[in-house]
């Protein structure tokens, strides 16, 4: 609570009952069809054989990031508004880093799969030749940094000793912390961009070059 009244965050007041339920309803229905589309792509990726190739490894972890991301919000879900200020130090940490390693991870997954697309188009593969040892050490390697990036305010990169660094908009968090993680994110959204601008510089190079082949070919077939 003291940490909320530093920051003049009016959270449980400005959070009526009606307001709570209608914030509990509809994330409740975001959630549920989350959880659902998400299981559909785990269980497609696992039962079906043609599916057993890197980049659809790659998809079903990116499909199990967005369902922890819906757990997470649930537990936001449960722990926000009025009940913002009851939270404990450890419990207003779990919330966090429940949100922040689900998007890290979400975010980390999704530039795994921009390299691995740029590698196979630029072998003119349609799978990469990842080994399913490598694409296992990539996913494991996902969550490690996932998980890091969601637990180290709880490791002490923190503001509870230097109440003068505290953040307002989380007011538990340091503002370097906050700093480190959008860089963070930013720069591998960056470097995802990058990825896919070459892959279509790339493809559309090679269109170019394939287009008058292509074009005489079917003159000739049509041809009398």
């Amino acid at each position: 609570d003291f940490f909320y009244n530093r920051s003049n965050s009016d959270t449980a007041d400005e959070w009526s009952g009606t307001k709570l339920v209608i914030v509990l309803c509809v994330g409740t229905f975001f959630c549920l069809f989350i959880f659902f589309s998400n299981s559909l792509v785990i269980a497609a990726v696992i039962t079906n054989r043609k599916f057993h190739f890197p980049f659809y490894y790659l998809l079903a972890n990116l499909a199990a990031a967005d369902f922890f991301a819906g757990i997470a919000y649930v537990f936001l879900m449960f722990n926000t508004g009025p009940v913002s200020k009851t939270l404990t130090v450890n419990r207003w940490f779990l919330r966090q880093g429940l949100l922040d390693t689900s998007l890290t991870a979400s975010l980390a997954n999704l530039l795994v799969i921009a390299v691995e697309r740029h590698v196979s188009i630029m072998r003119m593969r349609v799978h990469s030749n990842l080994t399913k040892k490598r694409v296992t050490l990539l996913i494991l390697l996902v969550w490690a940094i996932a998980i890091f990036m969601g637990a180290v305010p709880t490791l002490g990169w923190n503001c509870l000793c230097n109440i003068s660094a505290c953040s307002s908009l989380a007011p538990i968090y340091s503002r370097s912390y906050l700093i480190f993680w959008t860089v963070s994110n930013l720069l591998a959204f960056f470097i995802m961009v990058v990825v896919y601008v070459r892959i279509y510089m790339y493809v559309k190079r090679k269109t170019n070059v394939l287009s008058p082949h292509t074009s005489g070919s079917i003159s000739r077939r049509r041809a009398p």
